[in-house]
């Protein structure tokens, strides 16, 4: 007689989440041994939704200094291009990246070389100081990507192949009786949901969702999922434009354009006629503390389209930094601020939880606001460890629960763009909001 597929319940619909249940679906025979749960409906409108991997647009791109990483997301780009599901929400601008003589990452992963003087082609680049970069380089095969349009369309596919989409607030994590593992959640309306295999594809809220089953068993701060992941806030800038704006952008070949790892701006196109800006310099942190007096980061419960005005004001020198001349005469139609779970070394964090009392349950976070551009392939490693098969020693090591040895050696040493200075300068969320308090 067969063995029977285990049933998985991954929770989250974001990144891992939505490209694991894709993947699982095609390896599965009946795949509705498979269930996806997430907070949002897929009808909800976009502004609505807080999570990471829903939005107008979101970078893709291959270069990276770390070769692991690199070769992952050229793996990535062939699905962009080809996969029937995404291909169609995948635009090729290219992009070009202005370097910080201290950064080293155009060194790394140089293609085409590019006068920073020539970049004031393109209006939101005049006004720009050239002195201040190392030189900048082109690589036309990156681009931009809807990226509310690309998850559901990805998703739709493990759906349609049978996967039971489910919608609802986790409340807490349910242990089996005898301390064997987790036997499922409870979500907000009381509702039970169990399975054999729990994939905790959940973001910045990992560390507080697991906060209540860490102090239950008891675990040192060592111990902890927090000291794997912190829940980062970033903010965006939405400049609505006009038809001809945005025509004009598009007529000119505007690419992504990087400014010395603190901005990033991604052009328009008629359906959305909106310049993204996204502020990478300026992180915040929202730690509140746990009933046990374990202190943790989440997201701040207030909305993530309600940006704090100091909050704002402090960005707005970063983006005016960037783009002198375009943002004298303009300010944003709309905020958002964007949380993720951060790894020190900003790599995936897609493992087995090492307690022996939560042996089947799984992460499949850390995406280090770096991560969307691996949708179509991240499920088809996290299968593999789902399976309890080897990824290959490289990205086992990289992906796996790490040491605080391990998490020493590699502070301050960045995926997205290289070293980085970004995490030594993170700040309370709070502090930018009037009579606000953290709490779980």
């Amino acid at each position: 007689m067969a063995t029977e597929e285990p049933t998985v319940l991954i929770i989250g619909a974001g990144t891992f989440g939505a490209s694991a249940a894709y993947h699982l679906s095609k390896q599965y025979k009946d795949a509705s041994r498979i269930t996806l749960l997430d907070r949002w409906d897929t009808t909800s409108p976009l502004e609505s939704k807080h999570a990471a991997a829903i939005d107008t647009n979101r970078i893709i791109r291959t270069d990276y200094a770390s070769h692991l990483y690199c070769n992952l997301a050229n793996e990535a780009l062939h699905f962009w291009f080809w996969n029937m599901a995404v291909q169609g929400h995948f635009r090729k601008t290219g992009w070009v990246v202005l370097d910080k003589p201290e950064g080293g990452f155009g060194d790394a992963v140089r293609k085409t070389d590019v006068k920073v003087e020539e970049l004031e082609k393109w209006d939101v680049m005049k006004g720009v100081r050239a002195e201040k970069f190392n030189g900048a380089y082109f690589n036309p095969e990156a681009g931009w990507c809807d990226a509310e349009k690309a998850t559901r369309s990805f998703t739709k596919v493990a759906l349609d192949l049978g996967v039971q989409r489910v919608t609802g607030v986790v409340e807490e994590l349910l242990l089996k009786r005898g301390g064997t593992g987790v036997d499922g959640v409870r979500l907000s309306d009381r509702r039970v949901l169990s399975a054999e295999k729990i994939v905790l594809a959940t973001g910045a809220w990992t560390s507080a969702l697991m906060a209540p089953v860490e102090d239950m068993l008891g675990l040192r701060e060592d111990e902890r999922v927090e000291r794997q992941i912190t829940a980062v806030g970033r903010v965006s800038a939405y400049y609505a434009l006009d038809e001809r704006e945005t025509q004009a952008m598009i007529d000119g070949g505007q690419p992504v354009i990087v400014v010395g790892g603190e901005v990033d701006i991604i052009r328009p196109s008629q359906l959305n006629r909106t310049l993204k800006v996204n502020d990478l310099s300026t992180e915040v942190v929202n730690t509140v503390t746990t009933p046990s007096g374990h202190c943790v980061t989440a997201p701040s419960r207030r909305n993530q389209n309600d940006v704090p005005e100091r909050l704002k004001r402090e960005s707005e020198k970063v983006i005016s930094a960037a783009m002198p001349d375009w943002t004298k005469s303009r300010t944003p139609s709309r905020w958002r601020i964007c949380y993720d779970a951060v790894t020190p070394s900003e790599d995936f964090l897609m493992c087995q939880y090492p307690h022996p009392q939560l042996a089947n349950l799984y992460l499949a976070v850390g995406g280090s606001f770096h991560s969307y551009k691996f949708l179509p392939v991240a499920g088809a490693y996290m299968c593999n460890v789902l399976n309890g098969k080897s990824n290959g020693e490289e990205k086992d090591e990289a992906w796996g629960w790490k040491s605080g040895e391990w998490l020493e050696k590699c502070k301050g040493k960045g995926k997205e763009f290289g070293n980085s200075k970004r995490k030594r300068g993170r700040r309370e969320f709070g502090k930018f909001e009037e009579g606000a308090s953290a709490k779980l």
